[in-house]
């Protein structure tokens, strides 16, 4: 694109040499009452005025003042002059090229009195009237050219923020998805892993408590899959309902049923009054802060009794979860780190904040997971 631009600009700079040019021969042409020595210096300067426009991009205004110089001299740089003072309107400031074109007038009445015996008047007049005509068409360019580069300015600052915008989208939503991949699937992958971990520390296991344990894992295992499976069909068709109901309040008793079966004894105070109802987005964000605490509690501390519940206090609703820290090595299950940061930010969308950590309990040293929600009125 530049190299187009640069090449077109040589050929108007080409042009407007031959322009120039064309005023010499026409004013050579005119030999009456021009002596010898006058004429050869007329075709000199108009030359070297036409060949100064090669350079006018670079100093304008510099090659304006040159041209006016030579005005003094000859009227065979008029086309030169012209070019001159169309590219000083077209790059400086208006009061650049009313200067430029008062010294140029002056120029041209200098030249009448020296070497023409006509009205100075009359020719300041016309001088003035030509001179007029190329500084008006520059300051058009000039100001077509600041509109249209005001446009592509604008437009390229546009662009770039929808496409900040368009990352930013991404990123939120890669983020969405992230968790929702965490929050679906961290908790039935866990079970699998503890599960098949029991099985290989524990090879005297008898055939039904093998039988039992195989039909936990492939029953999470499914579990698994069919949330992997509706997440990728979401990120596909790109509709944000999903296929099935959103667990909630009502499905915290599988998530214990899950946790038991693991080997985690769980103490679950259900405390809400039967005519208080959450909303499916608050009974959502309850039920992943339960299930996240389980998760957490199977990997960090297996074997180790967890207790939770869910109460309203004041205007909120409490929902905590707490286990005893375990002292003791363990293979533990990999994770991503990332399941509380994930949790803190859900709630915060929700309008409520969490706590979570080492603290004193009844029973001693305990890990405990708070949150708390807005209560519906």
């Amino acid at each position: 694109m530049r190299f187009l631009r640069r090449h077109r600009e040589r050929a108007w700079d080409a042009a407007a040499i031959v322009f120039a040019l064309l005023m010499v021969v026409l004013v050579a042409a005119d030999t009456e009452g021009m002596t010898t020595t006058r004429l050869v210096v007329s075709i000199v300067v108009g030359v070297l005025g036409a060949v100064l426009l090669w350079w006018r991009r670079r100093w304008p205004i510099e090659i304006a003042v040159a041209l006016a110089v030579c005005t003094i001299l000859t009227d065979a740089v008029g086309g030169a002059e012209l070019v001159a003072v169309f590219t000083v309107a077209a790059r400086q400031s208006w009061r650049v090229t009313t200067a430029v074109v008062l010294l140029h007038l002056a120029a041209s009445m200098i030249w009448t009195t020296l070497w023409v015996e006509q009205s100075v008047v009359y020719i300041g007049i016309t001088s003035l009237a030509f001179l007029s005509i190329p500084a008006a068409w520059g300051i058009v360019v000039k100001s077509r050219r600041e509109v249209i580069d005001s446009l592509r300015e604008r437009a390229e600052r546009a662009e770039s923020e929808s496409n900040l915008r368009a990352e930013t989208v991404r990123g939120l939503e890669r983020e969405r998805i992230a968790r929702e991949m965490h929050d679906a699937l961290a908790h039935r992958i866990s079970l699998v892993s503890l599960h098949a971990g029991a099985l290989e520390i524990r090879p005297d296991v008898g055939a039904h408590e093998v039988e039992a344990i195989a039909s936990t894992i492939r029953s999470n295992a499914h579990g698994a899959l069919e949330d992997l499976r509706e997440i990728l069909g979401v990120l596909r068709s790109g509709d944000v309902a999903s296929a099935r109901p959103q667990p909630g309040l009502g499905d915290i008793a599988e998530l214990i049923a899950d946790s038991e079966k693991a080997g985690t004894s769980v103490t679950f105070f259900d405390e809400m009054p039967s005519q208080l109802s959450l909303s499916p987005s608050a009974s959502r964000t309850v039920h992943r802060v339960i299930q996240e605490g389980l998760t957490n509690a199977r990997k960090h501390a297996p074997g180790l009794p967890v207790r939770c519940g869910i109460a309203p206090v004041g205007n909120e609703i409490r929902v905590w979860l707490e286990n005893g820290v375990s002292t003791q090595s363990f293979a533990t299950v990999p994770g991503s780190r990332s399941g509380m940061i994930g949790l803190g930010e859900r709630i915060d969308l929700a309008g409520g904040r969490i706590e979570y950590g080492i603290a004193r309990g009844n029973d001693g040293v305990v890990y405990r997971l708070e949150a708390w929600l807005p209560c519906p009125k």
